[in-house]
């Protein structure tokens, strides 16, 4: 349904226009939107219009005309004057908001449609045929990006999100989720628009931010060639989010085709990741090791198992290195300097990230 906001700058516009006064009313003659000063009582007359088998009638020196949506009535306009000139005036105006009437309907069944897709509520047949309907390219490539933000339900990020990426014709089709999510199919007219998606969420979250939202991060699945796959796009681009979270939280893009072994153990159920860190840490908690523990570990992983160079960034002596990983080695049997250890000891602390998170979304 068109809002009566819309409605009424129509009518102004018109009005200012062709200097005619317009008012549209329901079925039952209540004003709903007018630019005349005077308010007349047009219910009686508009009643007997209705029931009547009239599309326009000249009534109290006035234009009556029937708004249809579709084959339903769902407005009166009334205009006016009695003149030749405001009978033109009123079959335009109606033509004009019935012309609103259809494009709002398709948007609203375009967003219903593309929510349905994307959650797989569709049947393949109904895709193809609501597709058609309503003018949407089966057999186009389209990608699937989520824009995420924390900044709450005060912030309209839906409208932020369209002003950042600058609608034009049926590129972006822009829905929103809840109240920190918002969804962009994409569609993608070439090899060289896949290679920019990158570039194009990058440009989504530096309008965000500078927009001031809070902690903006867009995640995007990989390309699909037809419509029906759309919602494969979709779950890539989820996952791609929630695993941002979890391994890369200083990134703010998140493509799901560089997910590496996050995407793995993401897809790991709980009791097993249990039964391997209880295999690892025997019974203890990563998050036991104290600071200077953890702080070691992490810069002794960042410099792909160097001592020389991780002492000099941790401003330590090499034999106090060397103490700090005897020590660790000997609390959980696993000696960082031996690839195959320090392997096992990088996905034990993932898998414990992916844990955390994953007990934290339970509450």
């Amino acid at each position: 349904m068109i809002s009566n906001q819309i409605l009424q700058s129509t009518i102004d516009g018109l009005t200012s226009i062709t200097h005619v006064e317009l008012c549209v009313t329901d079925t039952e003659g209540r004003i709903v939107v007018t630019t005349m000063t005077e308010r007349h009582n047009y219910e009686e007359a508009i009643v007997n219009f209705v029931k009547s088998a009239a599309d326009s009638q000249e009534l109290k020196d006035c234009q009556f005309f029937k708004i249809f949506d579709e084959q339903q009535l769902e407005y009166i306009m009334v205009v006016q004057g009695a003149s030749e000139n405001a009978y033109t005036i009123g079959k335009m105006a109606t033509f004009h908001i019935q012309s609103l009437l259809v494009a709002y309907k398709e948007r609203f069944d375009k967003d219903n449609f593309i929510k349905n897709l994307l959650l797989d509520n569709l049947l393949l047949v109904d895709i193809y045929s609501r597709a058609k309907k309503l003018h949407l390219q089966i057999d186009l490539k389209r990608v699937v990006l989520i824009v995420e933000t924390s900044s709450g339900k005060d912030v309209n990020t839906l409208d932020m999100v369209k002003n950042s990426i600058g609608l034009t014709g049926t590129k972006e089709i822009v829905t929103a989720v809840d109240e920190n999510s918002v969804i962009i199919v994409k569609e993608l007219m070439d090899e060289q628009a896949e290679e920019d998606l990158e570039k194009y969420a990058r440009s989504i979250v530096t309008y965000l931010n500078r927009e001031n939202l809070n902690n903006v991060k867009v995640a995007y699945g990989t390309p699909v060639d037809e419509i029906k796959d759309v919602s494969r796009s979709y779950k890539e681009a989820k996952m791609a989010l929630d695993v941002g979270k979890i391994f890369f939280e200083e990134k703010d893009v998140i493509p799901y085709s560089e997910l590496g072994i996050g995407r793995l153990i993401y897809q790991l159920p709980l009791p097993l990741c249990k039964m391997f860190i209880q295999e690892i840490f025997a019974g203890r908690n990563p998050d036991d090791f104290d600071e200077e523990t953890l702080t070691t570990i992490n810069k002794f992983f960042e410099n792909s198992l160097n001592v020389s160079e991780t002492s000099r960034q941790l401003f330590i002596h090499r034999n106090t290195l060397v103490y700090r990983l005897d020590k660790l080695e000997k609390s959980t049997n696993l000696d960082l300097r031996v690839f195959e250890d320090a392997i096992t000891f990088k996905i034990a602390l993932m898998v414990v990230k992916y844990m955390k998170y994953m007990e934290a979304q339970e509450f």
